[in-house]
């Protein structure tokens, strides 16, 4: 997210274009086809491709509906969700995502945003779409679902970067999208985010009032803790990038009004 946002303000400063797709991948960790995540594995971590092999042969499922029991029928594709090893076998299947020297790819297990930058809108729009060509040809059986996927044009021009396709349909264009569990919008200026951890904070401490108010016989040291461990967490995450957006501004000083300064 640090590398998107830093594309972005880059952008922003040589007042460029900046259009980007947030790709929303469908079942992404069932989608995994066992014989090309073994290939990767047994070429570029060799030692672990035994362990691996029988780590996903001879999987098996089958469903429970009250009393009743389907067949037994092997599993062929996917990782085991819930595991610590799930995401880590989804970013090996995925570690040779093809990139260009034109566009920015962050990705984090299913996650995945491209964007392009270039003074001309129809320009910025050509590259991101040429690598969205080459990211369609790379899928082995993984589908991205366009119509939750998103087009975003971050600029401080009043203009927009033409369409984007992903498999002949028409990525729908939004002015901001829910990503890695923040909200970056066309200007990166976080309203979105804000509000909404405004109203889960306000919620949170509706919830535990009981607990955390002026009546509660809890301890101060006991309110402290519940704060830290349950509210706070929730308007600092990433607060990083939306907190104290790094932009270059023209260094101001006024001398303040106090004696120690005459």
């Amino acid at each position: 997210m640090h590398r998107l946002c830093h594309t972005i303000y880059t952008a922003f400063e040589a007042k460029q274009y900046c259009t980007s797709a947030f790709l929303d991948v469908s079942q992404a960790f069932d989608k995994v086809w066992h014989d090309g995540l073994l290939y990767k594995i047994k070429h570029t971590l060799p030692l672990y491709y035994n362990l691996m092999r029988s780590y996903l042969s001879a999987r098996t499922f089958h469903t429970k509906i009250k009393d009743h029991i389907s067949a037994i029928f092997p599993i062929t594709a996917g990782v085991p969700q819930g595991s610590g090893l799930g995401p880590i076998l989804f970013v090996l299947y995925t570690s040779d995502l093809p990139t260009t020297n034109y566009t920015t790819t962050g990705t984090i297990a299913d996650d995945t945003a491209i964007l392009a930058s270039h003074d001309d809108p129809r320009t910025a729009t050509r590259f991101l779409q040429d690598h969205l060509v080459l990211f369609q040809e790379w899928l082995h059986k993984i589908k991205i679902n366009a119509a939750k996927s998103v087009q975003i044009t971050f600029t401080l021009r009043k203009w927009q970067c033409p369409p984007i396709y992903m498999n002949d349909t028409k990525l729908p264009v939004g002015n901001s999208t829910k990503h890695l569990g923040m909200h970056p919008d066309h200007k990166l200026n976080w309203k979105e985010r804000i509000v909404k951890k405004r109203k889960q904070v306000a919620l949170k401490v509706k919830e535990l009032y009981w607990l955390i108010g002026r009546k509660s016989p809890l301890l101060l040291e006991n309110k402290l803790l519940l704060y830290k461990s349950i509210t706070k967490p929730i308007w600092t995450y990433g607060i990083e990038i939306w907190g104290a957006p790094v932009r270059q501004v023209k260094p101001s000083f006024r001398k303040p009004n106090h004696p120690y300064f005459e």
